[in-house]
């Protein structure tokens, strides 16, 4: 699969749907993962980025609705199409209040499930790296981020970021006060897991620090989490 070749990850408990959806969706230029519950789901996501998911309603352990909404308040935006077994409109009104992008009842048409997933792929936000026309300025302690002109500034200074320093910053700012690991922060900010190597993170984080005047000894603003990877804490705010 090229990089242009969107990925999906398909969560259901089923697996002989899950094979052939997985199968039909691969078929229909897709790269797909298929996995059978939430924690499945979170471990995938914390290894790589994917376009969008499909998310049963009825899982074991942390049903589709509750995983929908932690998603949603982690500031996660990753489209998700819904599928239920249920008829009740009630679970498709939910689900779409609580974020969902789409719902589709089951038993599901592979076409139709088809045609949902690139509808909803054709309104989703740019692609990484372009500005965020509508995207406002986020504003903590001395500093602000413009997310449309990619600039920071300290008390109306310009301060210089990269690209990548950028984006990375705002996944921090977007996350606040969540645990974020290595390959989380390389998903969010980059869109893909071409950079595995973990010492570049740390790299980009030690920088941002020293934009922000953190102290690398003892940082309050981006922490270290051990065994985790980093935290962003507002400024003022107690770690």
């Amino acid at each position: 699969m090229d990089e242009q070749t969107p990925r999906l990850l398909l969560v259901d408990d089923d697996p002989r749907l899950r094979d052939l959806l997985v199968r039909y969706l691969q078929a229909n230029g897709f790269e797909v993962k298929g996995v059978g519950d939430g924690a499945r789901m979170q471990q995938a996501l914390d290894r790589g980025h994917y376009d969008l998911v499909v998310l049963d309603l009825m899982l074991p352990g942390e049903d589709g609705l509750a995983i929908c909404r932690r998603l949603r308040g982690q500031g996660d935006a990753t489209p998700i199409v819904m599928l239920t077994a249920k008829g009740d409109e009630i679970d498709r009104i939910v689900g779409l209040e609580l974020g969902a992008d789409d719902y589709l009842p089951k038993p599901v048409s592979p076409r139709e499930l088809l045609a949902r997933i690139r509808s909803v792929l054709r309104r989703v936000r740019p692609a990484f790296g372009a500005p965020e026309a509508d995207g406002g300025v986020i504003r903590f302690g001395p500093f602000s981020l413009d997310l449309a002109r990619r600039e920071l500034r300290r008390d109306g200074e310009l301060l210089r970021l990269t690209s990548g320093e950028f984006a990375v910053l705002a996944v921090f700012l977007r996350h606040p006060r969540q645990p974020l690991s290595r390959d989380r922060l390389m998903s969010l900010s980059r869109g893909r897991e071409h950079d595995a190597f973990e010492r570049s993170m740390d790299v980009t984080v030690g920088r941002l620090r020293r934009l922000l005047g953190d102290d690398a000894r003892n940082p309050r603003i981006l922490q270290t989490v051990w065994g985790v990877g980093y935290v962003y804490v507002p400024p003022g705010e107690a770690a």
